[in-house]
């Protein structure tokens, strides 16, 4: 059993065959998909989805940094709505994206630190988003810890050091379809990091694996990233299910 721990299936991506997509995920073994938000435009799908498959798909309330601008404050009202309302499994997805823009950086961070309040106010853990932006993103996740805070480093991909940084914050390493890249490093800089420290995620319908890559992802790939991470640390696969999914379990209470 595997569970991919963040997945975007919800998306319009997925309007002719979200339905099929779900049964070859099941059929591949991803028995748990968690669906990260993006923002109050997408609430409606990701909870019309959670509902219809209420034991395979688990929802996250959260403002992805890219949808932060003059009115993130609204935005913010938005999922303190739906926080005071249901049942979620984390926040997320939240971050700092400095890739695409960086004029509303100062309202990134007001944005991600609210969230990571929000975070503690629930219990709940976090679902990091970092985009060229991991040293800010890193300080103000280091002034919020104290030792309540838990989470995933979204789609990881940084170096030793920013790992190590990780690790001592107490946090999970997200793993997607970058390490089965033939010009990504993430395979070197794993073997510095126990696997006891890894989710298993697609990001779908973005960053398919080797052989899918070009492709759209979807949870049915994350096969493809189990494999990979049991040749980098030269275990079975069943083994880097066993333990990425325990982690999956005990991170979001699913």
């Amino acid at each position: 059993m595997l569970i991919d721990t963040h997945s975007h299936i919800y998306s319009e991506d997925f309007i002719h065959d979200r339905d099929e997509a779900l049964q070859r995920a099941y059929e591949s073994g991803v028995k748990k998909i968690v669906l990260p938000n993006i923002d109050s435009g997408s609430i409606k799908h990701m909870l019309d989805l959670s509902e219809a498959y209420p034991h395979l798909c688990y929802p996250l309330m959260g403002l992805h940094p890219t949808s932060v601008d003059e009115d993130y404050k609204e935005e913010l009202q938005a999922i303190e709505y739906w926080l005071e309302r249901r049942k979620f499994y984390g926040i997320g997805e939240i971050g700092i994206d400095l890739y695409w823009d960086k004029k509303f950086i100062e309202e990134q961070k007001e944005a991600f630190r609210y969230q990571i309040k929000l975070a503690k106010k629930y219990n709940l853990p976090v679902v990091i988003h970092v985009r060229n932006s991991f040293e800010e993103t890193y300080e103000i996740v280091k002034e919020e810890q104290d030792g309540s805070l838990n989470g995933v480093f979204h789609c990881f991909s940084g170096s030793e050091i920013e790992a190590t940084k990780i690790i001592e914050l107490g946090f999970l390493f997200g793993i997607g379809g970058v390490v089965t890249f033939k010009n990504s490093t993430l395979d070197e800089v794993l073997k510095s990091i126990d696997i006891s420290n890894l989710v298993l995620e697609t990001d779908s319908p973005y960053l398919s694996p080797v052989p899918k890559r070009g492709k759209r992802n979807e949870s049915s790939y994350l096969m493809y990233i189990a494999q990979k991470i049991a040749e980098v640390y030269n275990v079975p696969v069943a083994r880097v299910a066993e333990i990425t999914t325990s982690n999956a379990r005990n991170l979001f209470g699913i």
